[in-house]
């Protein structure tokens, strides 16, 4: 990946939406030359998709929160088809320290989440942290 490839990273990062064309005129680059680029970099994993981030404020406050779990190996399949199983569960991160996974949720309610912990109770330990707000999101972490 070369200074090139960051810059329509970049662009991309901001507006997926971008067109080619508007691309190529802020890299100077032909708009083949930028779309042959954005294929090799889908096709390589470093652009791993498109998506869509919805801010909208009405909508329903959600309780999110980082737990720290750590699962015994003998539980560890277990664990994790439980949390796939869970559509509160955004993320999953095998960890170092003192626990073997990070978890991260968005649950509907207090209620929610605390029953979700009770399900990965029973799986291992957990550690949880309650997330108030965000005080930086980078979507991308450009190199």
């Amino acid at each position: 990946m070369d200074d090139l490839d960051r810059k329509i990273i970049h662009l991309l990062a901001e507006n997926a939406r971008m067109p080619v064309k508007d691309i190529a005129q802020r890299v100077n680059l032909t708009s083949p030359a930028v779309s042959s680029r954005i294929h090799r970099l889908e096709q390589e994993g470093i652009i791993g998709g498109y998506t869509v981030v919805l801010r909208r404020p009405d909508a329903p406050a959600r309780v999110e929160a980082l737990i720290s779990v750590l699962v015994d190996s003998a539980m560890r399949e277990d664990f994790l088809a439980m949390i796939e199983r869970e559509s509160q569960v955004l993320q999953c991160f095998r960890v170092t320290g003192s626990y073997n996974f990070m978890v991260k949720v968005s649950c509907t309610d207090i209620d929610a989440l605390e029953h979700l912990l009770t399900k990965m109770q029973k799986l291992g330990s957990t550690n949880t942290q309650i997330i108030l707000n965000t005080q930086l999101d980078r979507n991308l972490a450009l190199e």
